[in-house]
C-alpha cells in the first residue's frame, strides 16, 4: 500500500493498493506533486498520477520493469528549470536580484528545446534503466549497464549536471570498497532511446584510511548527492551495530604535476597546465550513534564561501543544515559543509538528555527504542517529516535561526525572504505558516504588498492570484485578521470572475489595436469619473460586447454574485466606516494592531482601489449584456418597481472608488455617501454573505509551542459534519449527488466532479479550478462518513 498525507489534514489517509509484488524500495515525487514513482524489489517500476487533479484518487496507466532486478536508486530527468536563492540580496527590492534562474540544460531535449519527460532507475546489479514519456502518451524504455564490469550495487544516487548529463554515484556497501561515480547520457537516435555511460573519478572513505577506524565502520549505509542538481559533493555515512561516522566529500579540480624533464621546456602561447578531477574531503564527524536516516534540505542556496559569511551575518539559516537520526531516537541537524552541530532533538522515543537518568532507564527495557526510519526536509526546509518504526508520522518544526536569539524585524524579514521565494516558485509555503505566531500576521501581510508593489507590471500580474493566496493564509492564523481572510478569498473569486468576463470579449475587427477589448474597458473605466453607467458606456465600442445569448444565460450565477457582493459592500460601508474609527481609536489609545475582531469581512475593500475599479468594470460589462439578454442581469428585489438598481449602486461604487483611486490620496467617504448607503437596506434586500473560510487545518493549532497529537481518520475539528461545508455551497449543488462533490482541503471551497453546464463560456471559468483551488489547495472528494 501507499499512503498519501496532506500536511495540513494529516488525519485524513489516501491510500492506493500499489499492486507491487514485491517490497517497495523508492517513491519519487516530481515537481509539482501531482505524480509519484514507486519501485519495487522485483524491478517494477510505476508512475502514480492524480485522476481528475483529486488528491484522493490516484491511478497508475504507466510504468516499466527489469525483471529480477531490485531497484535501488530512482530519479525523474531534470526539467532544465533551476533557481538560485541569493542571501545577500535579501535586502532587494527586485525579485529578480533575490531568485536568479541559472543556466541548466535538461536531461533530454524534444525538437525546439522542450524537456522530455521521463525517469531513470538504477538496479542492485549495476543496471541503468530509463524510461522517456513520449508526446503522444506512450513510453519508451531502454537499459544499458553502468560499467563493462557489472558488480552488485547495494547503495546509489542520482544528480544532475548544467550539461544535460546524469551522475550516478554506487557503492556496494562495503567501506573499502571505492565509490563509484558514472556519467549517463541519454539521447534519442531513430526514434529509439541510447544511453551512454563513462567512468569518473572515484573515492575510498576516510574512515578506511584510519588505522584506528579502519575495521570499525565495516559497512557503507546512506550514500546521498548534498543535491540532485550538484553532483560534486557527495554525503557518506558508514556504520557497525554500535555507532556511524560521517564524510562530506568534494570533486576539484586540481593542476596535474609535470615530471621533471618537460619542467625546462619553452611553454607554447596558450598553453595551459593539465588538470585532474580529483575527489576532496570537506569535512567528517566524531564517532556518532548509529544513523538511521537522513534528510538533505532542498533550499537552493549558494554554499561558496561568501554566501555562508553571509548567511552567518544574518543568521539565515534555512537550507545550510542537514538531518541526522539515530537509533536512539535524537536527531541532529549538521552544518552541510563542516557537519559540526547546529541543534539537536531528542526524539519522539525520548531520548536520553544529558542528565536524565530516566530516559536511560527506559531503554534498560528491551524493546527497540522508537526511532525515525525516513526523514524529508520541505521545500523550504522549515519543517521535518519522519516515519518512525512503528510506523507513526512526525512533523517537527526547523528554526529559521537555528535557536539563535533574533530581534523581531529580523525574524520577519527571513520569513518574508521565504514567503517571496515559495510565491516566486509556486512551491507550498505551509511550512512557513509554522513559524508564524499571530502578532506576525499584520506586519507581514504589509511587508509583502509592499514588496510586491516594487516589482514591475509583468511580474505583479503573473503573481497577482498568488500573493493574495499567501495573504488569505497568513491572515487565518490569527483571530485579530480572520476578516481580512475572507476579504482575500473573495478577492481571489473577484479576480477570477473578472479575468473569465474579459477574456470572453472580442475585438469586432481583426485590424484592431493592440489592446484587447478588456485592457480598453480597463483604460477607459479608470480615465472615466462619471458616476452614471450610461455615461461610461457611451465611451464603450458596444460591439465588442456582443456575445450569444446562451453563454450570457450560462453566466448568470457569476453575474448575480458580482451583483450581491457589490449591494453588501456598499451596504455595509456605513458599519464599516465606524469600525474604522474605532481601528483608529484603538491603536491610538492601546498601541496595539490586536483590534481585527471588530473589523466585519468587507473592511478590506474600503481602500483597495483596484478591487473597486475591477467591480466598476463588471458593473459596465453587466450593464451592455442586459441590454442584449435581460435575463443575464443579478435579481434585486426592491422596494420600488421604479427602482433602477443597477444605476443605484453604480453610482454608489463609483463615489467610493473615486475616494480610493491608485493615482490620488486616499480620502474618506463623505457624509453624504455614507447617508446614501444607509438607507440602501430600505431599497433593496441586502443579501448574507458574512462568512468566514473553514478553517479545520492543524496550521492554526500550531502556533504554540505544545506537540499537537492526532489519529489518522479522527479530525479533531470536524464534529459538525458535513454542515461546515454546506454553509460554503451554492444553491446549485444542495440537490447534487454528494458522491459527487469535492471540497477543497485549504479553504473549505465545494463544487462538482462534473458541471452540468457544457457551454464554453462555463468551460472557460471551470478551467481556472480545474488542478487545484486559486487558495492553492487541493480538491479532494468529500468522505463518505461526512455525505
Amino acid at each position: 500500500m501507499i499512503h498519501i498525507i496532506d500536511t495540513d489534514h494529516p488525519w485524513d489517509v489516501y491510500s492506493i493498493n500499489s499492486g507491487h509484488a514485491e517490497v517497495i524500495s523508492c517513491l519519487e515525487w516530481d515537481r509539482s506533486g501531482s505524480r509519484l514513482l514507486s519501485a519495487d524489489g522485483d524491478g517494477t517500476i510505476k508512475c502514480w498520477a492524480m485522476a481528475d487533479h483529486l488528491v484522493s484518487s490516484w491511478e497508475s496507466s504507466l510504468g516499466s520493469a527489469l525483471a529480477g532486478e531490485p531497484i535501488v536508486a530512482l530519479s525523474w530527468l531534470h526539467n532544465g528549470v533551476k533557481l538560485a536563492l541569493h542571501v545577500e540580496m535579501s535586502g532587494s527590492t527586485n525579485f529578480g536580484e533575490k531568485f536568479s534562474r541559472v543556466k541548466f540544460s535538461p536531461s533530454l531535449t524534444l525538437f525546439g528545446g522542450k524537456p522530455m519527460e521521463g525517469w531513470l532507475a538504477v538496479s542492485i546489479s549495476g543496471l541503468v534503466t530509463v524510461s522517456l514519456l513520449k508526446p503522444n502518451g506512450t513510453l519508451l524504455t531502454s537499459s544499458e549497464s553502468l560499467c563493462r564490469l557489472r558488480g552488485r550495487v547495494a547503495l546509489a544516487d542520482i544528480a544532475f549536471t548544467g550539461g544535460g548529463n546524469i551522475v550516478v554515484a554506487a557503492t556496494d556497501g562495503c567501506s573499502s570498497s571505492p565509490v563509484q561515480f558514472y556519467k549517463v547520457v541519454v539521447t534519442m537516435v531513430n526514434e529509439k532511446c541510447r544511453i551512454d555511460t563513462e567512468l569518473l573519478p572515484s573515492l575510498f572513505m576516510r574512515c578506511t584510511t584510519d588505522a584506528v577506524r579502519r575495521e570499525k565502520y565495516p559497512t557503507v549505509t546512506h550514500l546521498r548527492f548534498l543535491t540532485r542538481e550538484n553532483s560534486e559533493q557527495v554525503l557518506l555515512c558508514a556504520s557497525c551495530q554500535g555507532g556511524s561516522i560521517v564524510e562530506c566529500w568534494s570533486l576539484r579540480k586540481e593542476g596535474l604535476p609535470v615530471n621533471n624533464i618537460f619542467q625546462h621546456r619553452s611553454p607554447v602561447v596558450g598553453e595551459k597546465q593539465p588538470t585532474i578531477l580529483k575527489w576532496r574531503i570537506l569535512s567528517a564527524t566524531n564517532d556518532l550513534e548509529r544513523v538511521s536516516a537522513v534528510a538533505l534540505p532542498k533550499l537552493p542556496i549558494s554554499i561558496s564561501n561568501t554566501d555562508l559569511k553571509v548567511a552567518s551575518d544574518t543568521k539565515f539559516c534555512p537550507g545550510l543544515g542537514l538531518a541526522l537520526s539515530f537509533h536512539d531516537g535524537s536527531l541532529q541537524i549538521l552544518h552541510r559543509l563542516s557537519l559540526h552541530t547546529m541543534g539537536v532533538f531528542y526524539g519522539p522515543g525520548g531520548a536520553a538528555r544529558p542528565g536524565d537518568d530516566s530516559a536511560v532507564k527506559r531503554q534498560r527495557t528491551g524493546a527497540p527504542p522508537l526511532h525515525f526510519k525516513a526523514l524529508q526536509f520541505s521545500w523550504t526546509s522549515l519543517a521535518l517529516a519522519g516515519v518512525d518504526n512503528q510506523g507513526k508520522l512526525h512533523m517537527l518544526r526547523v528554526s529559521p535561526s537555528m535557536g539563535q536569539l533574533l530581534d523581531m524585524n529580523t525574524t520577519l524579514r527571513h520569513l518574508l525572504f521565504l514567503l517571496e521565494y515559495c510565491m516566486v516558485t509556486g512551491y507550498d509555503w505551509w511550512d512557513v505558516l509554522l513559524h508564524v505566531q499571530p502578532a506576525m500576521v499584520h506586519s507581514l501581510v504589509e511587508k509583502l504588498h509592499e514588496e510586491y508593489m516594487r516589482q514591475n507590471h509583468a511580474l505583479q500580474q503573473v503573481l497577482a492570484t498568488r500573493i493574495v493566496a499567501v495573504k488569505a493564509s497568513l491572515c487565518k492564523l490569527s483571530s485579530a485578521t480572520a476578516a481580512r481572510a475572507c476579504d482575500f478569498h473573495a478577492k481571489l473569486l473577484l479576480m477570477a470572475i473578472s479575468s473569465t468576463f474579459k477574456s470572453l470579449l472580442r475585438p469586432h475587427t481583426l485590424h484592431s489595436p493592440d489592446k484587447s477589448p478588456g485592457d480598453r474597458l480597463a483604460e477607459i473605466c479608470s480615465k472615466n469619473i462619471d458616476v452614471d453607467i450610461d455615461k461610461v458606456m457611451l465611451n464603450l465600442k458596444t460591439e465588442e460586447f456582443v456575445l450569444d445569448g446562451h453563454p450570457l444565460q450560462s453566466l448568470q450565477q457569476l453575474i448575480q454574485w458580482v451583483g450581491d457582493f457589490v449591494l453588501y459592500l456598499l451596504a455595509n460601508l456605513p458599519n464599516q466606516v465606524s469600525n474604522a474609527m474605532l481601528v483608529m481609536y484603538a491603536s491610538l489609545i492601546m498601541k496595539s494592531h490586536n483590534f481585527g475582531s471588530i473589523v466585519r469581512p468587507g473592511f478590506g475593500f474600503l481602500r483597495d482601489g483596484s478591487s473597486l475599479g475591477m467591480l466598476r468594470e463588471m458593473m459596465v460589462m453587466i450593464r451592455i449584456w442586459g441590454l442584449l439578454k435581460p435575463g443575464c442581469l443579478p435579481v434585486y428585489t426592491a422596494t420600488s418597481d421604479s427602482q433602477d438598481s443597477m444605476f443605484l449602486l453604480f453610482r454608489l461604487l463609483s463615489r467610493l472608488w473615486l475616494c480610493s483611486r491608485d493615482d490620488g490620496p486616499p480620502q474618506e467617504p463623505d457624509e453624504g455617501l455614507v447617508d446614501e448607503c444607509c438607507l440602501l437596506p430600505s431599497q433593496l434586500l441586502v443579501p448574507s454573505m458574512d462568512w468566514l473560510p473553514v478553517n479545520d487545518g492543524v496550521i492554526v493549532r500550531l502556533q504554540g509551542k505544545l506537540p499537537l497529537r492526532l489519529t489518522f481518520g479522527k479530525s479533531w475539528s470536524l464534529a459538525g459534519g458535513l454542515d461546515r461545508y454546506l454553509s460554503h455551497i451554492p444553491g446549485i449543488l444542495k440537490n447534487v449527488n454528494p458522491l459527487l462533490r469535492l471540497h477543497v482541503l485549504r479553504c473549505g471551497c465545494v463544487t462538482m466532479l462534473r458541471s452540468p453546464n457544457k457551454t464554453n463560456a462555463m468551460k472557460q471559468w471551470e478551467q481556472r479550478w480545474i488542478k487545484n483551488c486559486l487558495c492553492g489547495g487541493l480538491w479532494r472528494r468529500i468522505p463518505p462518513n461526512l455525505t
